[in-house]
């Protein structure tokens, strides 16, 4: 995983693993950068030394290594903790949710084409008219497209045959098991045979 990802969302996949603060964490590194070694919980953190111009850090727990890999020293030195925005990427969800075994919810503006298994919580802005369309199963279906939003962004959902009598403007609907694709160059959210959509009380609602 490590060879996938930058060493700061490493770091928050760890402050997640670990159940670490991730400011607590942040602040570690920085006093092993400058003092060679802290502790953070149950972590101990050691500057091994330096390498091209980055910190080589070795974090254990007890006996154990927990992870090996260079951070560099810009990392260190922003002001913002990058660790702590970093902790709501995708693959960190997908670890949270192995974890918890519930599902997780993303928001619009971390959608990407090809994202599979997606699971939302938004607002209905607009229901466009729906229209006929000749499938390429070899029937007709009525497909309406529906503009929904949450604090991050908006997104059109593709909406099919019945699905599109059972939202209204100014629902607030909880989106499982969907997957992104483009249309028109266009981002849009399809909800596919395994997908559920659901009308909820609130953004809130568990």
């Amino acid at each position: 995983m490590r060879n996938k990802v930058s060493a700061g969302e490493y770091l928050a996949f760890l402050s997640i693993k670990y159940e670490v603060d991730p400011d607590k964490l942040f602040y570690a590194l920085i006093s092993a950068g400058e003092n060679q070694e802290s502790a953070c919980g149950d972590l101990s953190i050691k500057c091994r030394g330096e390498l091209k111009g980055k910190i080589v850090l070795l974090i254990t727990k007890g006996p154990k290594v927990v992870a090996q890999f260079p951070v560099s020293k810009e990392f260190l030195l922003e002001r913002d903790n990058p660790i702590k925005s970093l902790r709501k990427t995708d693959l960190l969800r997908r670890h949270l949710i192995k974890k918890n075994n519930e599902p997780c919810f993303l928001q619009i503006r971390d959608l990407r084409n090809g994202m599979k298994k997606v699971n939302l919580k938004v607002k209905v802005l607009e229901i466009a008219r729906p229209m006929l369309v000749f499938t390429r199963f070899g029937n007709y279906a009525s497909v309406a497209n529906a503009l929904i939003t949450d604090e991050t962004g908006t997104i059109k959902l593709c909406l099919w045959n019945e699905q599109i009598n059972s939202v209204s403007v100014g629902d607030i609907l909880q989106i499982e098991n969907a997957h992104v694709s483009t249309f028109r160059g266009e981002r849009q959210l399809r909800i596919g045979k395994k997908g559920i959509l659901s009308e909820v009380g609130d953004m809130n609602c568990p």
